[in-house]
Order: C-alpha cells, then structure tokens, then sequence
C-alpha cells in the first residue's frame, strides 16, 4: 500500500504499522482487536514496517504499533505504543466525532 492509496481511503481507518517479531506490537494485539470491536464501521489495516520499508518512514514512524487514526485518508491522531483499551477506544471515538481540517 502506499501513502497515495491511503489519502485516498473513503470513511474511517486505523492504520497499525509494526512487525511480526516485536513484542510490543504481538502485546497490543489484544487490546486494539477489544476497542475496534465496538467499531464496526472503522477498517483496521495492518502495514508491515521495517527496514526498506517507505510507508512507514511517509508517516514518520519510530516506535511500534503505532496507530494511525484516519478520516478519509487525513490524519486525525496518532497513538504509539498503547497500553490500554481505553487510549484506543477515547481516540476511536473522538475520530467519529471528528471532520478533518
């Protein structure tokens, strides 16, 4: 996917960049997957990052999971590395609420 695909995205998404093998990401696993649950209406897409990896470095990523909340491809926040549910689920709500500028 690349960052032009994205700014074209329709509605509302969480964009997760990170890597298979790391623990944060594996760790934050649970509780992104619990607070998307009640957000039927938002696609979740997972960017593998890394080394060589372009999009990431777009988007100026430099910790994982970092989550991407988008409302028709406009950046509205970011979170990096979430700890709890409820972080997830305050931003996922402030992005319905939300219009971008």
């Amino acid at each position: 996917m690349t960052k032009e695909e994205i700014e074209q995205l329709q509605g509302l998404t969480v964009i997760e960049f990170g890597a298979s093998w790391c623990g944060y990401c594996k760790a934050a696993q649970a509780i992104i997957s619990k607070a998307l649950l009640n957000y039927p209406n938002v696609k979740h897409i997972k960017i593998e990052d890394g080394k060589g990896q372009r999009l990431g470095r777009q988007y100026a990523v430099k910790l994982w999971p970092t989550l991407v909340f988008l409302k028709n491809g406009v950046e509205l926040s970011r979170l990096v590395r979430p700890t709890h549910e409820q972080v997830i689920s305050d931003a996922l709500n402030q992005m319905n609420n939300e219009t971008p500028h």
